[in-house]
C-alpha cells in the first residue's frame, strides 16, 4: 500500500482472478497482476488524507437498468496542492492545473446501445467498431492500473453522480475481469456534496434546493457559460474539475471528511459467472 505522497506500488493496485469465458484476460496477464490483500473496508474515519483526486466520467450503452457497459473512460489526475492553489488566467477566470495526467479511452462493448444513449454521447457500436475498438478488456486494466500507479497515493475518484452510477459500473466492469483497485482508494461524489455544502449554506431554506445540479446547470450558476463537449468522458471531466476548483477548498474539507472507502462501493450488477450468484 503506498504512503502518503508516494507513487502507489504495482504490488497493491489490482488482483484479477476467477477469469471466466467472458473475462477477456489472458493467464498471462491473471499471473502478472495477481495480488493477495486482505478484503477489509476501510471507514471514512480510518482512510488517510486523499494525496491524489483522479476525476472520472464514463459514458456507457444505457442506465442502469439495462445493464450497461462503458464505451467511454477519461481520468484527470491532480494532485492535491493543485486543487489547494488553483489557478487563474489573466483575465482572472479559473483554469485547469497545468500538471495535469490525462487518460481517455474508447472501447467497443458487447452490448448494444439504448437509442438514447447513442443519441446523447453520440457513440454506437457500429462507430466504435468500425474503428477496431476493443471492449473493456486486460489492457484497459493494464492501462488503469499504469495510470493509477503514477499518482502520489492515497487516491480519491472523484465523480459527479457517482455513487450511483460511474463508481458501481466501474466496479461492475473491473470485478467481471476479477480486478480492483487499492483498498486505500476513496471516492467522492460531488452531486449529494455540491447539494449537502448548499444545504448548509442556506440553512435549511429550500432556495438552492430549486436549482439544478446537472453539471450543465452547476457550470452555467458558477461561470455564466455553457460547457464544451457535454456528454463525451474528457469534456464532462474537463466541466467537473473546474466545478471543483470553483468550490476547491469546501470540497477537499468535505472529502476529507465523507469520502467512501472503495470496498464499499457495489457493483452495479454481476455477471452471468459470478461466484457469487450461485449462493
Amino acid at each position: 500500500m503506498g504512503r502518503a505522497g508516494s507513487p502507489l506500488p504495482r504490488s497493491s493496485w489490482l488482483r484479477m482472478d476467477d477469469c471466466g469465458s467472458r473475462s477477456r484476460c489472458s493467464p498471462t496477464l491473471c499471473s502478472s497482476l495477481r495480488t493477495c490483500y486482505p478484503r477489509g473496508n476501510i471507514t471514512m474515519s480510518e482512510a488517510p488524507r486523499a494525496e491524489t483526486f483522479v476525476f472520472l466520467d464514463l459514458e456507457a450503452t444505457g442506465l442502469p437498468s439495462v445493464e450497461p457497459e462503458i464505451a467511454e473512460l477519461s481520468l484527470f489526475a491532480v494532485h492535491r496542492s493543485s486543487l489547494e492553489n488553483p489557478e487563474h488566467d489573466e483575465s482572472g477566470a479559473l483554469v485547469l492545473p497545468r500538471v495535469l495526467d490525462k487518460l481517455t479511452l474508447c472501447m467497443c462493448p458487447e452490448r448494444p446501445f439504448t437509442a438514447k444513449a447513442s443519441e446523447i454521447t453520440g457513440l454506437s457500436s457500429e462507430g466504435l467498431a468500425r474503428c477496431r475498438k476493443a471492449g473493456f478488456d486486460g489492457a484497459v486494466v493494464r492501462t488503469l492500473q499504469a495510470f493509477l500507479s503514477r499518482q502520489a497515493g492515497p487516491i480519491c475518484l472523484v465523480a459527479h453522480n457517482g455513487f450511483d452510477y460511474d463508481f458501481p459500473l466501474l466496479c461492475a466492469e473491473l470485478r467481471r475481469l476479477g480486478a480492483r483497485l487499492p483498498r486505500d482508494t476513496v471516492c467522492l461524489d460531488t452531486l449529494p456534496a455540491l447539494r449537502g455544502l448548499d444545504r448548509a449554506h442556506s440553512h435549511g431554506t429550500r432556495a438552492r434546493g430549486r436549482q439544478g445540479y446537472s453539471l450543465g446547470s452547476l457550470f452555467h450558476r458558477y461561470f455564466r457559460a455553457e460547457p464544451s463537449a457535454a456528454h463525451s468522458a474528457e469534456g464532462d471531466v474537463h466541466t467537473l474539475l473546474l466545478i471543483f476548483l470553483h468550490r476547491a477548498a469546501e470540497l477537499l474539507a468535505w472529502a476529507d471528511e465523507q469520502a467512501r472507502g472503495w470496498a464499499h462501493i457495489e457493483p452495479m450488477y454481476l455477471p452471468p459467472d459470478d461466484p457469487s450468484l450461485e449462493a
